[in-house]
């Protein structure tokens, strides 16, 4: 399994998974000239993906759908598309080679999702937009092989920041934004002796820097003994590709 990512944050956000023959998008937010742009970067033709997955209806998430009107696409919530295939919390389907799941999250968008998606034996997780992580998925992304998983805040950079009161509860609350250090909760607990590589998602400007988040991460799994030198550890950027799991699909 592949995977790259190809925007991450709060202007943005697209990941495409491929394994064998089959290709997938999730999510795709930010402008149609960024996005043309980065998947002719990765010679990739997202008018032949097999689908796309969309996690809520919030528009750094969904404002190049009409790029992908021909597509099937599969979200929880009413989209405007030709091809809506409409999914439920811990719905279990196929698309072609990969094998997906879908993750009910806590976030101020009804029906906002993560994906479990497996094929033959590697495991993905894509989990973004949520202030928690519910006990009933946490079991279900055990020991996968690679992570996607947002790490949006630092509580004390953001209670900093010019933000508004409200704002920044909204973002610390239940239905808000996952922190940096119940991001690396998650993962210690989490991943296991398949995990190969954890990528840092979703980071905010004005309330992170990479550098925090990573570091957070790093401290957590080095507490636990869980680093090793095999495991691969990135936070990602806002408009910067980044391409992870195997070379060859």
């Amino acid at each position: 399994m592949r995977f790259s990512l190809l925007a991450s944050g709060s202007q943005g956000n697209c990941c495409v998974i491929q394994h064998k023959d089959t290709s997938i998008v999730i999510d795709c937010g930010t402008t149609k000239k960024y996005l043309l742009g980065a998947f002719e970067q990765i010679a990739y033709d997202y008018q032949s993906s097999d689908a796309i997955l969309i996690t809520h209806t919030h528009s750094d998430h969904i404002a190049q759908m009409k790029m992908f009107e021909q597509i099937p696409t599969y979200a929880t919530s009413t989209i405007p598309t030709s091809y809506l295939h409409a999914i439920t919390p811990f719905e279990e389907f196929n698309i072609k080679d990969i094998h997906i799941t879908v993750l009910p999250m806590s976030h101020d968008c009804e029906g906002t999702v993560g994906f479990l998606l497996e094929g033959d034996d590697e495991k993905l997780v894509y989990i973004t937009d949520t202030g928690y992580v519910k006990e009933e998925v946490r079991q279900r992304i055990q020991n996968a092989d690679y992570y996607i998983l947002e790490s949006n805040h630092d509580i004390e950079m953001l209670m900093q920041t010019n933000r508004p009161i409200y704002l920044k509860q909204r973002i610390i609350g239940d239905s808000g934004h996952l922190c940096n250090e119940d991001c690396a909760g998650l993962v210690g607990d989490a991943m296991g002796e398949k995990t190969k590589e954890i990528v840092l998602a979703h980071i905010s400007r004005e309330g992170n820097t990479r550098e925090k988040a990573l570091e957070t991460l790093t401290e957590h799994l080095r507490k636990r003994k869980l680093l090793h030198e095999q495991l691969r550890l990135f936070p990602a950027g806002q408009f910067e590709i980044y391409q992870g799991g195997k070379k060859d699909l």
